[in-house]
């Protein structure tokens, strides 16, 4: 019965405490419950950090904000307090970790849904069977999501957004003066990012009429500016980590021929924005369910039959078989082949 809780099920509460991208990815919840019921009030607890990504969002009544560098479990006993004073019909919890889970449980909320795998989830109303895709059997995060709102709405999983505002459109339009590909080159983790030299080796065999940015955050900026420097086409690249808020980012990213990214948090940037997008795989793979949704899309990974991939689901902190194969034997020609332009 999909439509048991319609119609008392006004106040809902959507918790994802994760990183950017999973964050990007949760919107998709958003947009399917605005457009189930466009009267319910969704609130959203995010970890502190993200919150910019949902400036001005249009669907959102509250946005909570949990501080977990500085008094975790203090910030989280007010967060708790706030929660159950909003008396909430609905919680939905994306988190698959303890504190979330205690959260949810203690919320006051008349239905709570979450994961299996969360340590509380033996107290939630209602517990969702959690799987991560695999080659035979992919399963994206969106449709994972999907299965915790089902009974609610149905099966088809809405695409994740954000709403850049107005402000973040004129921030990046000076840069906006002519063709542009935006390459997002980092990632928090070794095994997904590929190589540095490979980055510049690419950036030289782009048509020469493009402009090139190089995204990211501020951490990134040493690595972007090694890359530029490598560059033999430095003059037509600038780079812009840490000069860009993320809603600025993104609108960038919108208006690009082409975004060139890592499996990582600007890849899912595209596709809330339905950004053009060639994701590059190194020792992970998309059917884990975290590969991108944009209409234009492209997908690069090795040809390469390597036994030892994929060695983990979230990448390492280096290759444990010390090659890094799953990245060197991806061809910088065939990434480059993606970028249509005369």
């Amino acid at each position: 019965m999909h439509y048991l809780y319609t119609v008392h099920m006004n106040r809902i509460l959507v918790i994802q405490t994760a990183f950017i991208g999973d964050v990007v990815l949760a919107t998709a919840l958003l947009e399917k419950l605005h457009r189930h019921d466009p009267d319910a009030q969704i609130s959203l607890l995010v970890r502190k950090g993200n919150e910019s990504l949902f400036t001005g969002h249009p669907y959102l009544h509250h946005l909570y904000i949990w501080d977990k560098k500085n008094g975790k479990y203090r910030d989280l006993w007010r967060i708790l307090k706030e929660v159950r004073r909003a008396k909430f019909h609905l919680v939905v919890n994306v988190q698959r970790f303890a504190a979330t889970g205690l959260l949810t449980v203690l919320s006051g909320a008349t239905t709570t849904i979450g994961f299996d795998k969360n340590p509380f989830s033996l107290f939630f109303t209602k517990r969702i069977r959690h799987h991560i895709g695999n080659r035979a059997h992919p399963v994206h995060e969106i449709a994972r999501n999907q299965q915790l709102i089902a009974s609610l709405t149905d099966e088809m999983p809405a695409a994740p957004r954000l709403y850049p505002p107005v402000a973040a459109f004129a921030a990046v339009k000076p840069w906006q003066t002519k063709p542009y590909v935006c390459i997002a080159p980092a990632s928090v983790w070794f095994t997904k990012q590929y190589p540095e030299e490979q980055w510049v080796k690419l950036i030289d065999r782009l048509p020469e009429s493009l402009q090139i940015f190089l995204i990211g955050g501020p951490g990134d900026a040493p690595l972007t500016d090694r890359i530029r420097t490598a560059a033999q086409t430095k003059q037509r690249v600038e780079n812009l980590c840490g000069r860009l808020r993320l809603l600025e980012s993104a609108a960038l990213q919108q208006g690009a021929i082409r975004n060139l990214v890592n499996d990582s948090a600007p890849m899912h940037f595209a596709s809330a924005m339905n950004a053009p997008v060639t994701a590059i795989y190194c020792s992970t793979i998309p059917e884990f369910g975290y590969g991108p949704l944009s209409m234009d899309k492209q997908i690069i990974q090795t040809s390469e039959p390597l036994s030892c991939r994929p060695c983990g689901l979230h990448g390492k902190k280096s290759c444990p078989k010390g090659h890094f194969d799953c990245a060197y034997t991806i061809s910088v020609d065939k990434i480059a082949a993606t970028v249509k332009f005369p």
